[in-house]
């Protein structure tokens, strides 16, 4: 988890921590999202001091744990912010349809019959729409529910595995998770592509699918 936490560890934590020591002043990390995982996370802090990014980078992977890994830092312009100046974020939900140790903690294992097919085509419909109510965790704190899907498509890696690929301008609260839930239930057939498109019109997350598990949830790209 990237966010700092009242009772648990997280990413924020450690950065902000190993920052500080090593640049001797209280420092503040701000993120570009919660996330759960993340191959790509960017994230912004305020300093004064002249600072050497090449050697910062080498120092914070030496201190950070080994599941937390620094790429660069580098110097960006003052109004750069690595939440709202983004202009994208892309998204990708990892299944697999056979028992396999070494995905467990990264991939979701399903063993129902799943028309991908279908998946693909209620997953394009994404892409007609603004209004994600329907997929946003309920009583979340958003000012509003609109978003802009640019990309939406299932990936067959291996016979038995798969990822659901989606790029938008935002997300909402659990959005993805309840989007891939609902796009399972279409593989499974328990709900229509018609039905689809009601639950996305409707705006009530009670009619839209179960949200999937977190483990298999990461967080790929990010556009500025």
């Amino acid at each position: 988890m990237w966010q700092i936490q009242p009772n648990g560890d997280s990413v924020q934590a450690r950065l902000q921590g190993a920052l500080s020591l090593l640049l001797r002043n209280e420092i503040i990390v701000t993120g570009a999202g919660r996330g759960v995982h993340a191959r790509m996370m960017v994230a912004h802090f305020d300093s004064t001091d002249e600072i050497d990014g090449q050697q910062l980078t080498y120092k914070l992977n030496k201190l950070l744990p080994r599941d937390i890994a620094v790429a660069k830092v580098e110097q960006v312009a003052d109004d750069l912010h690595a939440r709202f100046s983004a202009t994208s974020r892309m998204y990708r939900y990892y299944l697999h349809t056979e028992k396999n140790p070494f995905l467990s903690f990264t991939s979701c294992e399903l063993h129902y019959q799943l028309n991908f097919n279908k998946m693909n085509e209620a997953a394009s419909i994404l892409m007609e729409y603004e209004d994600f109510g329907a997929f946003c965790k309920a009583h979340a704190d958003v000012k509003t529910t609109l978003c802009r899907v640019m990309a939406a498509e299932w990936h067959q890696t291996s016979p038995s595995t798969w990822y659901f690929e989606i790029r938008a301008n935002r997300f909402l609260r659990n959005m993805v998770r309840a989007v891939v839930g609902t796009l399972v239930d279409v593989g499974r057939g328990r709900i229509t592509l018609d039905d689809f498109r009601k639950i996305i019109e409707g705006k009530k997350r009670t009619e839209a699918g179960e949200s999937m598990p977190a483990h298999a949830l990461f967080l790929e790209d990010i556009t500025y």
